[in-house]
């Protein structure tokens, strides 16, 4: 084939949203694998690697984010699906729910509270702007509703974003190795701190555990979403900051 043809190719490939979705699935799917040979080693989280191979691409390569993503919007549109699908297992756990719900409910406000107020106080000690502050504020919420909160509170969404991707990875690569550190061994206690604490991507995490980690932790991520949306807001008017 001719070099004008490659070109020609190219031009018309870059152009097409085809190629936001295949080459998300081939950045996943590299990432997977490596996973996978490196013996699930939580520091190469496919997540990770996927993200870092998707912005070498479009630096390289010069498309831009809104060609990529008229492609890459038929994956986002799958997390809706897949978030409900969380309710599979987490039916098969209904038992163990009922019989956890008072301190799964406290746990809830506990960590919907400290994990906001926690990373604004550190924002503010350091110095950060009001902006940044309210932009940290709900990092622990899955990205959806974060980005809501954050644009209610007066952050920047685009910014809560990034912090969310940040924390979740952050979670799902030092959440298992706390857990030895601290013996804690009941499946349930992680996925409900795994879910509050890393929402997605710490429940990804945790399903590749067990099934029981995984429906405890999907279910904290989405209640955890709930509170914080609620709380958040009213918590910061009561402390003056809105």
């Amino acid at each position: 084939m001719a070099d004008g043809d490659l070109t020609n190719l190219w031009v018309y490939l870059s152009a097409s949203p085809l190629v936001g979705l295949t080459i998300t699935l081939i950045a996943y799917s590299l990432g997977y694998r490596l996973y996978l040979y490196a013996n699930r080693n939580p520091l190469l989280n496919p997540v990770v690697t996927a993200i870092t191979v998707l912005i070498a691409f479009l630096q390289i390569s010069g498309v831009s984010y809104a060609t990529y993503f008229e492609g890459a919007q038929f994956v986002h549109f799958l997390l809706g699906p897949a978030t409900v699908a969380l309710a599979v297992p987490l039916y098969q756990q209904c038992a163990k729910i009922r019989k956890r719900l008072l301190p799964l409910v406290i746990t809830l406000v506990v960590g919907a509270i400290v994990g906001a107020g926690s990373s604004v106080g550190i924002a503010w000690m350091l110095g950060a702007s009001l902006e940044m502050q309210m932009s940290l504020a709900p990092k622990s919420v899955t990205t959806p509703v974060a980005m809501g909160i954050s644009e209610q509170i007066g952050g920047l969404p685009s910014l809560t974003a990034v912090l969310v991707v940040a924390t979740g990875i952050i979670g799902a690569v030092t959440g298992t190795t706390l857990f030895r550190l601290m013996r804690i061994k009941d499946d349930a206690v992680k996925g409900v701190a795994m879910g509050i604490a890393a929402h997605g991507i710490g429940t990804a995490r945790a399903f590749q555990e067990n099934k029981e980690m995984g429906a405890f932790s999907g279910l904290a991520m989405a209640l955890s979403a709930f509170t914080s949306a609620v709380m958040l807001p009213w918590l910061l008017h009561v402390a003056g900051v809105l």
